[in-house]
């Protein structure tokens, strides 16, 4: 069996994944199918001072099959709601490379006590403003972003001078 990608309704792919393997079951197809993966990495998002950890999708509006080609199951496929086609050149679909598996397959055994991955939303060099603490509205420039901690080096003027300062990303926001 090797692996295909599909392309699908964004949004949807939890419950096309479904119904694909639904379909699959009452065709009695299952012996040529492996799985069907929707891949997904953990995110840790604050939302009011609250933190969050959710799953964001990789590939939005993909999923990851592993199937054998024939009649039966190209038609079953191409055939299920939801589905647009395979990616690939037109005609036959083209398989994923080994690494390429290999990756997303990497990121679906992450392991639970495994620290997620933070959703910060600066860049280096943006402009913004402090919005709690001691230096609470002072605006500076993004240095350094520490996504493991969850921290961002902004460089403010204090005395006309340059200094780094330390926040939790939470502590700030854009410009």
């Amino acid at each position: 069996m090797e692996w295909y990608i599909l392309k699908v309704q964004s949004n949807r792919e939890d419950s096309i994944r479904d119904g694909l393997m639904r379909r699959v079951k009452i065709a009695g197809l299952e012996e040529y199918f492996g799985e069907v993966i929707v891949p997904t990495e953990k995110v840790t998002e604050f939302k009011g001072g609250k933190k969050r950890v959710t799953k964001r999708k990789l590939y939005p509006g993909y999923l990851v099959v592993q199937m054998e080609i024939n009649e039966d199951t190209w038609f079953l496929v191409r055939e299920t709601p939801g589905i647009g086609d395979f990616t690939g050149a037109a005609g036959r679909p083209t398989p994923m490379l080994e690494h390429e598996v290999q990756r997303i397959l990497a990121k679906k055994e992450e392991k639970q006590d495994e620290v997620p991955k933070l959703k910060i939303g600066f860049n280096a060099g943006d402009r913004v403003k402090i919005n709690e603490g001691t230096f609470e509205n002072f605006e500076g420039e993004v240095h350094t972003i520490d996504e493991t901690n969850g921290r961002v080096t902004v460089m403010i003027n204090i005395f006309g001078r340059s200094t780094p300062v330390e926040l939790e990303y939470w502590q700030i926001e854009s410009v």
